[in-house]
């Protein structure tokens, strides 16, 4: 049994995929409708702005995130150590779209107040577990800072740590050293 895929879920991946595809100067209004198989109306229906179709991006890679990140403190670890985590190509498969995203958001012309906000609830969503796990607040937010480097690095391409190192940083920031 297939399940139908509500509307403004196949825009989304619409502009995913156009974004992926053709990069962000191409995602267009009328090249995502085109590629969801919806009429223009259609789309700004459920988005009226490009800047809310992005916001809503956003906010479903930071659900994705989220699960990702459930999933894994539900098998024992912690949300620092997954905020810490080195990332490569293999275990952050949502790394091109992360780079398509940040290349759009970038682009926008005019006022981003919807993306901003959408921008700041996922980022204190993931601040939020950060700040139950540690007694200091100066504590966990030197581990997002540091996330948000490795997170930063991945994106650019950079090369990463040695993994030995890595992991010493990451003993020293939780208390393990």
């Amino acid at each position: 049994m297939t399940t139908r895929q509500s509307t403004p879920d196949r825009i989304l991946d619409a502009l995913e995929r156009v974004l992926l595809r053709e990069g962000p100067g191409a995602a267009t209004l009328e090249a995502v409708a085109a590629d969801a198989g919806v009429s223009k109306g259609g789309l700004l229906y459920h988005f009226p702005t490009k800047e809310a179709m992005l916001a809503a991006m956003v906010r479903r890679l930071g659900a994705r995130s989220d699960a990702e990140l459930d999933a894994a403190v539900a098998g024992g670890t912690t949300v620092a150590e997954f905020y810490l985590q080195a990332l490569d190509d293999d275990s952050f498969s949502d790394k091109p779209l992360y780079q398509s995203a940040i290349a759009a958001l970038r682009g926008l012309d005019g006022r981003h107040e919807v993306v901003q906000a959408a921008m700041t609830e996922v980022l204190r969503g993931w601040d939020a577990g950060l700040q139950k796990e540690f007694d200091d607040p100066v504590d966990a937010e030197i581990v997002r800072l540091v996330g948000d480097g490795i997170l930063l690095a991945a994106l650019l391409d950079l090369p990463g740590p040695d993994p030995d190192l890595h992991a010493r940083v990451v003993a020293r920031l939780l208390g393990r050293a």
